[in-house]
Parts: C-alpha cells; sequence; structure tokens
C-alpha cells in the first residue's frame, strides 16, 4: 500500500461517512428517522436494496467463487426476478395500507402478538448474526494480506457504520448507499478492464472465455436434479424464489428499504429495478473472477492465496513436502504454457482437453496444499484458514493494480460492508424498537422513540462488532451468510403465506407450528452437514416454508374448509416426494447399504 492508496481509500470512506452524517442530521420523528420521511425515490430504493444485499462479502467472495467453480453461482439468483413481482404484487400494496413501519406488525394484526413476537425475534437472531458476519468479512481478509490488526479492523469498520446510522437512520442509510454503490459499480469496472489489459496481447476477451471455457468454468446452466449439486437451475429457481421472497419480503433490513419510498409505484419500481439489475450485476462479478482465473493461466499463481497459511505451513515440519507441491505447480504451469500456446493459435479441441487436464491437476495439488496446512496448524496449535476462495481476489488487487487503484479497490471492499451493515443496524435497531420496546412500555412521544432508536442501533452495532471478534471463517463467506439466512427464512416466509392465505388458521396453531418446523429445520440442517442426508442449504427455504404451511393445517384440521384440507394433501405429497429423494440420495445410506 502506497501513500496513493491510504490517501484514496481513507478520503473515499471519510466523505461517506460525513456526507451521509451532514445531509440527515436532526431527525425529530419516528417517521422521518425510521421510514426517512418516506421521501426515497425509486432509484434510491433500488440502489439502497441492492447495496443492503451486496455486501463485501459479495466482492470478496464471489470472484473466487467463479475462480474455483465456475459461473454456475448465478443460478442462486434466478429465483429473485419471481420474488420481485410476488411481493410488489401482493406485500408492498398490503404494508403501505396498513401504514406500518416492520413487516412483523402486520402479524400481529392478522394473528396476536406472540407470533409477531416470535417472527421478530427469530429476524433478530439471524440478522444479528449476519450483521456480525459483514463487519468480519472484509476484516478477517484484509488483515491476513494487509497485516492489519483483525480486531481493529472490526472496531474501525463498525464504529464507521454506527457513526451515521445513529445520526440520520434510514435516511442516512439511503443517502449513503446510494454513493456506495457509485464507488462500487466504477471500482469493479476498473478492475475488469484491467485484467483485461494485463492478458498477453493476443489473448482477446473471447479467447479468454475460451480458454475459461476449456477448463469448465463458463458452464452456466445446470439443469440436472442431481442434489449432490449445491447450484442447478431448479435449485435456484426453487429454493432462490423462496429464499428471496423471505429476504426482500418478510426480512427488515430490505423492507425498511422500500417502506421509505414515496408511494407504493416508487417502492414497485425500485423493487423492479433490482429484480433486473441484480442478476446482470451478480455476473458480472463472476465474470471478474472468471478473468483472474485467466490471468492465473498466464501468470503463476500461489499454491495457496492465504498468506497467513502459506506463513504458517512454511515454518513446520511440513515445510518441505508443500515446496515440493509448488515446484509441481510450477511444472504444470510451464507444461500449460505450451498446451494453451497450441489452442489459441490452433484452436484445437485436443489442447482444450489438455488444458483441463492441467488445471484438474493443478486443483489436486492445491487440495494436497490445504492438508498440509490444516496439519501445520494443529501441529502448531493456530486456527488458520486453508480454503482461500476469499483471498483469490484481494490477492490479485495487490499484487497486481497500480497505485492509487488498490486503495479505490479496498474502498469498494469496505464501502459494501458499510452500506450492508448499516442497513442491518438500522433494521435491528427499528424492529427492536417498533415491535418489542414499544410493546414493553406503552406509548412514548416521538423524541422519546427516536432516542431507544438510536440507542437500539448502537447497541446493535456493539454487538455486531463482539460477533465479528469471534466469528470464524467457513468454506465460504457469501454461502456461510445465506446458510444463516436459509435456517430461518423459509419458516418467518412460511407464516406470512399463512397470513396472507390461509384466513381460516388461527394464532396458537401457527405459533406452534412455526416452533416446531425452526428445531426440524434446524435439525435438517445438522444432518445434512453430518452427511446423513443429502440437502443443500438453499433447499432449506423451500422445505421450511412448506413444513409450516403443514403443520399449521394438520393442527387445524377439523375446523378447515376442504379446499384448504386438499392444498395440505398436495403440499405433504410434494413435500414426501422431495423426501424421498433428500434420503435415497443420503450419503450415509448409499455407503451403509452399499449401493453405487
Amino acid at each position: 500500500m502506497q501513500n496513493l492508496d491510504w490517501i484514496v481509500l481513507i478520503g473515499t470512506l471519510l466523505t461517506i461517512v460525513i456526507y451521509g452524517t451532514y445531509q440527515t442530521r436532526g431527525s425529530k420523528n419516528v417517521q422521518d428517522y425510521l421510514k426517512g420521511g418516506n421521501t426515497s425515490k425509486w432509484w434510491t430504493i433500488g440502489l439502497s436494496v441492492m447495496a443492503t444485499q451486496a455486501s463485501a462479502i459479495t466482492f470478496l467472495s464471489t470472484p473466487g467463487q467463479a475462480f474455483h467453480s465456475g459461473m454456475g453461482f448465478v443460478q442462486f439468483y434466478f429465483g429473485l426476478p419471481i420474488a420481485m413481482v410476488v411481493i410488489c404484487m401482493v406485500f408492498i400494496p398490503l404494508y403501505h395500507r396498513l401504514k406500518v413501519y416492520t413487516a412483523y406488525e402486520f402479524l400481529e394484526n392478522r394473528f396476536d402478538r406472540k407470533t409477531r413476537t416470535l417472527t421478530a425475534v427469530l429476524f433478530l437472531i439471524q440478522r444479528g448474526l449476519a450483521a456480525g458476519i459483514t463487519i468480519f468479512a472484509p476484516a478477517i481478509i484484509l488483515s491476513a494480506v494487509l497485516g492489519w490488526n483483525l480486531l481493529l479492523l472490526n472496531v474501525i469498520i463498525g464504529v464507521l457504520v454506527i457513526i451515521y446510522t445513529v445520526s440520520g437512520g434510514t435516511k442516512a442509510v439511503n443517502v449513503t448507499q446510494k454513493h456506495q454503490m457509485v464507488v462500487i459499480f466504477t471500482g469493479m469496472i476498473i478492475a475488469f478492464v484491467l485484467i483485461l489489459n494485463k492478458l498477453p496481447d493476443d489473448i482477446t476477451f473471447s479467447k479468454a472465455l475460451e480458454i475459461a471455457g476449456a477448463s469448465g468454468k463458463m458452464e452456466v446452466l445446470d439443469f440436472s436434479f442431481d442434489l449432490n449439486n449445491r447450484y442447478t437451475f431448479w435449485s435456484g429457481i426453487i429454493g432462490g424464489t423462496f429464499l428471496m421472497l423471505s429476504y426482500f419480503g418478510t426480512d427488515q433490513s430490505q423492507v425498511q428499504r422500500y417502506l421509505s419510498g414515496k408511494s407504493v409505484k416508487e417502492m414497485q419500481l425500485g423493487l423492479l429495478f433490482n429484480g433486473l439489475l441484480k442478476i446482470p450485476m451478480q455476473f458480472f462479478i463472476l465474470l471478474v473472477g472468471i478473468m483472474v482465473f485467466v490471468f492465473y493461466q498466464f501468470n503463476e499463481a500461489p499454491v495457496n492465496f492465504n498468506p497467513t497459511a502459506t506463513e504458517v505451513v512454511l515454518n513446520s515440519e511440513y515445510a518441505d513436502q508443500y515446496k515440493a507441491l509448488e515446484a509441481e505447480q510450477t511444472q504444470i504451469f510451464n507444461d500449460k504454457q505450451i498446451i494453451i500456446k497450441n489452442f489459441v493459435e490452433t484452436e484445437n479441441k485436443n489442447a482444450a482437453k489438455y488444458i483441463s487436464i492441467a488445471n484438474k491437476a493443478n486443483d489436486d495439488i492445491r487440495n494436497e496444499a490445504k492438508v498440509l496446512i490444516e496439519k501445520a496448524g494443529e501441529a502448531q496449535s493456530v486456527k488458520v484458514e486453508s480454503n482461500d476462495k476469499d483471498y483469490v481476489f484481494i490477492h490479485f488487487i495487490l499484487n497486481n493494480l497500480p497505485k492509487g487503484l488498490i486503495g479505490l479497490l479496498l474502498a469498494v471492499i469496505l464501502s459494501a460492508a458499510m452500506s450492508s451493515t448499516a442497513s442491518e443496524l438500522n433494521a435491528l435497531a427499528s424492529t427492536t424498537t417498533i415491535d418489542l420496546y414499544k410493546h414493553r412500555v406503552g406509548p412514548k412521544t416521538d423524541t422519546e422513540m427516536v432516542k431507544a432508536s438510536r440507542g437500539f442501533t448502537m447497541l446493535w452495532g456493539v454487538l455486531a462488532i463482539g460477533v465479528a471478534c469471534v466469528a470464524n471463517l467457513a468454506e465460504n463467506l457469501i454461502q456461510l451468510v445465506n446458510i444463516i439466512g436459509s435456517i430461518f427464512y423459509g419458516n418467518v416466509l412460511g407464516i406470512f403465506l399463512l397470513a396472507f392465505f390461509f384466513k381460516y388458521i388461527k394464532a396458537n396453531a401457527v405459533f406452534i407450528a412455526a416452533l416446531i418446523t425452526q428445531v426440524l429445520v434446524i435439525g435438517l440442517f445438522f444432518l445434512n452437514e453430518y452427511e446423513i442426508i443429502n440437502l443443500p442449504f438453499l433447499w432449506l427455504n423451500f422445505v421450511g416454508c412448506f413444513l409450516v404451511i403443514i403443520i399449521a393445517l394438520l393442527i387445524g384440521f377439523k375446523k378447515q374448509p376442504k379446499m384448504y384440507k386438499a392444498i395440505m394433501v398436495v403440499l405433504i405429497t410434494i413435500l414426501s416426494v422431495f423426501g424421498y429423494l433428500i434420503f435415497f440420495n443420503s450419503p450415509f445410506l448409499l455407503e451403509y447399504f452399499n449401493i453405487n
């Protein structure tokens, strides 16, 4: 990091914080503080919704995901446009008509206070954890790569967000997110152009795509029903739709973004704008990762992109074995140059096959290196992350971009962290204030409610920093956030669907069904983790939603009209077939019964 990079980085972040604080100072009533005075235009809503979802994890993990696994991850977002249309037609008109501050207010009107409180608490648990991870994600990676103190980074990111979120509430979040998205888009486009410029002169963009395709990185669509594949067209369309419906329709961090809209039309246009732009944006970010992959076809990559992991293994008894793997990778890299040259010049299909074989051999070496890193960490009693997906893009930035642009790309990562965390803290405070505090202490004046909201924003900010300080890396950070959401979202969405479409279902049935469902979904998640069943996390949204509806219908079976009973039979049939597929593909059962 040069002085120019520091100037660009610090200047960008401070400008956003100061501008957001100044523009939204003096929010004196709850309407202004929690709903931004209902003045937001559709483009502000659309960018704010997008910025809330696009955390630093998106810009750190997604390119690494593409580098390792290709473009298939984009299928995760295929359900988004469907969800946006449903929310615009059903959720938004209802929320606007009831003049709610949070999504969960509606549930008290439809059911009772305990159901509202339960869903609010489920939201607070999962979003509170996610807020900590959105701070932790850039902090852990920047600390490892730049040598910055991890705890100090967590505190700095958290404090910067707390300053303007406490000061201006929802309006501050919306105002700053517009500018953060400008920084983010500018930085990613510049990074993409620079990667292309750094490829050899005879490697055009189309040639780069061919090289990536020869290694299987350009396979976007997977229409198989194989549950072993986490990202398929069907998991995106079905599981993704349920996830997006719950996230954008019932998660207060998103609902609060469009509740600040000037009118129903502005809210709907904002969400449709997000639905149209989100998939191309994710496709582009994945494409950046693909171009990084192509760049490292011509420039030798480290065996592991996490510098801390490399340092640990080189200072252990496994150093010689690790160096042998590095030498083996160098040999593969040199051989691959001849193969790629032949492929580019002749477009020989056999050469394409050999590129794939060479990259497979390289992947095997990287997997062996991970095993050595884990052994070295255990031997030294050091917790070290061997999976380096989240380090790929930041490694490229720091080692290949010119002065000034490194600071800009780091500002992109930290801006994304701040924008997403600000939305989460704002929503956590709103839910705590409106759904819990207000009902416990009784009506308060506007001044007292705003003061309480600011206090809860501060409290959740401190808790998020605390979660960040004790968090651990998962296989991939972007997956970790979606896993946490998937454990809770299906259940919450099912509660809202019961409220919208099943008027004969009463509060007690829904409340009991929600408690049972949450226990079952958590149980299914752990059964999958221990490979007793085969259920990728995206499907938890689908299963959770179906389960809570079916259980609620079963509890109130006698009093339901025939139509509801017929619906229940259909839902049970669908879930039973799905359950058969889950258990039939169980690694545990396949091994136990020796099924090939």
